[in-house]
């Protein structure tokens, strides 16, 4: 027997406690199991198939393109191009004109090549990590979800807004990695997501032309789902087929808020 801060541990027990103990960064890895993350490479060609086909379709079809696939609660125009190709500049479009399809499809438009860079970088790193953690499924259903949360806030805070790119979605996945590592007693900032989060919430309200409710309705919605999804579920639930149930209830109150608020 070995002596311990309280009472004693068999040689077994010491060992195996001993086995368990991961420092640093080390923590955030610890959180994986060993698994091919086939929904992140889909989701990662996804968005970078549309890029380039919205390349190849030339400058100004690109711009309609985008324009017909962003998010926009309620406008007209969009840099003096109609939003809808075969519509007169001017022609009402958007969430509110029963384009709900925008909700999705401006989750995997992006501006620029930096902008589909950056966020496919960071949805591939933190893929790697969730969904090994979180299977395949419910790591499709933390994405969804926090893309739509974002759409949500965007249509609360800036309905008039337009919106592109998968950063939303991206912010949930760092708070559904957030809620992960709180569930198992890890120090976010043990690992360096803590600082990357702090980082990019100075950008997203420091800089011009980032959209605020994007960004933090992903995240907190991200949370939500990781949360009900690794805590609620197996502590108060005590099921994983309540807990995705009740994370689809999320997706789904977000998107139905979505279309009734603008």
């Amino acid at each position: 027997m070995h002596q311990a801060s309280v009472g004693f541990h068999c040689p077994e027990c010491t060992r195996a406690g001993a086995q368990r103990v991961v420092q640093g960064p080390q923590q955030l890895r610890a959180v994986a199991r060993r698994g091919a993350t086939v929904v992140t490479s889909a989701l990662v060609a996804i968005n970078l198939a549309v890029f380039v086909a919205g390349l190849g379709s030339g400058l100004r079809t690109r711009d309609e393109f985008i324009g017909y696939g962003g998010l926009l609660g309620e406008g007209r125009l969009l840099d003096g191009l109609p939003i809808r190709p075969g519509f007169p500049i001017g022609d009402p479009a958007g969430v509110a004109h029963g384009e709900w399809w925008r909700l999705v499809t401006s989750g995997f438009l992006h501006a620029n090549l930096i902008h589909v860079g950056m966020n496919c970088f960071i949805l591939w790193q933190l893929g790697q990590l969730l969904e090994p953690a979180l299977g395949r499924l419910r790591f499709a259903l933390v994405y969804f979800v926090a893309m739509l949360s974002g759409a949500f806030a965007v249509m609360l805070l800036d309905p008039t807004s337009f919106t592109v790119g998968a950063s939303g979605a991206v912010f949930g996945l760092m708070g559904a990695a957030v809620a992960i590592m709180r569930s198992r007693g890890i120090n976010v900032f043990d690992t360096g997501l803590g600082g990357l989060l702090v980082l990019n919430l100075i950008i997203t309200f420091t800089i011009p032309g980032i959209s605020v409710g994007g960004h933090v309705g992903g995240l907190i919605g991200g949370f939500l789902a990781g949360w009900i999804l690794v805590d609620v579920g197996p502590r108060v639930l005590r099921s994983d087929t309540a807990a995705v149930a009740l994370t689809t209830a999320l997706g789904v109150a977000v998107t139905v808020g979505s279309l009734v608020v603008v």
